[in-house]
């Protein structure tokens, strides 16, 4: 019986797969596998990988014919996982020996839906500890109480998928699925949802994951359309956040989350192409007229002067009709 799936999608990483790999072997144990999805690749990462699949115990190889995104390849991953628990990691970063025995003991111990890890950030020689904005660690509550208060950053201010572990009951609730076919910001809507519909998580100071930042072929660094992908997660996070039962308690949370993303994005919009950096002014406009008014408005009041003079600056600019994400 396969106790955990670890499911690692790789794209063109052939510079950081081998620490990837070296980093799983030293966490493999008999009852784990390891789903290593390549999306696509077209530099040496399947060479990498179909040695992987050999040298490594519980490999799987999965390769698919067209890049489809990070979404799309863990939804690969989650598909092909027979594991009582899932995780998952990126194809450019690394694991701490026994991290994933010492994770796999953590939830079972705890016995709830999901966890949520610590980890280290690294860009370039730094090394920085990123910890879940939650303060209360090893007691199983529920995810939906650590949505609020939306003035503050909270659990689902921290989604990345790697820093936990999720039972398999979530895949059958149909939790745990990304938003096929986005390129940025998959994890946006995925926590959200976790958070509003599992019935148990818990924080717990576990760090083992090391997240490579910096890379120059991640999206965070690539100023070109797929970027603009945040905008239909963030889309889909206000919708769905709309039709729950705590909507009117819940909505102001993901509408202020959602303007402080366009005003991020806008205030570093140099380093976008300029025909993108166009796209977003326009999209961004146009995403600000679908929120909520009166909730935009509560948003935009209970922001710094920066930021709220930004949004609505860009909410008075004429939107093409019919723009789209």
């Amino acid at each position: 019986m396969v106790k955990l799936s670890v499911i690692v999608p790789f794209y063109n990483v052939q510079q950081y797969a081998p620490d990837t790999l070296r980093s799983l072997r030293a966490n493999a144990r008999e009852d784990f596998e390891f789903i290593l999805v390549d999306d696509c690749s077209r530099d040496g990462t399947p060479d990498i990988l179909a040695r992987a699949e050999r040298e490594l115990a519980g490999a799987v190889r999965i390769r698919h014919e067209r890049n489809g995104g990070l979404a799309t390849a863990r939804n690969t991953g989650i598909d092909a996982a027979r594991g009582e628990y899932l995780t998952f990691l990126d194809g450019d970063d690394w694991l701490a020996p026994g991290h994933y025995p010492r994770l796999l003991a953590a939830i079972e111990e705890l016995g709830c839906d999901f966890v949520r890890t610590d980890h280290v950030q690294c860009t370039g020689r730094a090394r920085t500890i990123q910890r879940v904005p939650h303060g209360r660690r090893g007691v199983v509550l529920d995810p939906r109480q650590a949505i609020l208060p939306a003035d503050r950053s909270t659990s689902v201010d921290y989604p990345y998928a790697w820093a936990g572990i999720y039972h398999r009951r979530l895949v059958d609730r149909g939790l745990l699925h990304f938003t096929d076919g986005l390129r940025t910001a998959e994890d946006r809507p995925w926590i959200w949802r976790l958070h509003r519909e599992a019935e148990s998580f818990a924080a717990v100071s576990l760090l083992g994951v090391h997240y490579r930042r910096g890379v120059a072929t991640s999206l965070t660094q690539i100023g070109d359309v797929r970027q603009l992908d945040f905008i239909r997660a963030f889309d889909q996070v206000v919708e769905e956040t709309a039709r729950d039962r705590d909507a009117d308690r819940l909505l102001p949370k993901a509408v202020r989350t959602y303007c402080a993303i366009i005003s991020h994005h806008l205030g570093a919009i140099e380093r976008f192409e300029p025909a993108v950096a166009r796209r977003l002014k326009s999209l961004g406009a146009a995403a600000l007229r679908r929120m909520p008014q009166d909730v935009l408005d509560e948003a935009l009041d209970s922001m710094d002067v920066q930021r709220a003079t930004r949004l609505r600056r860009l909410r008075r600019r004429p939107a093409p009709t019919g723009a789209a994400a």
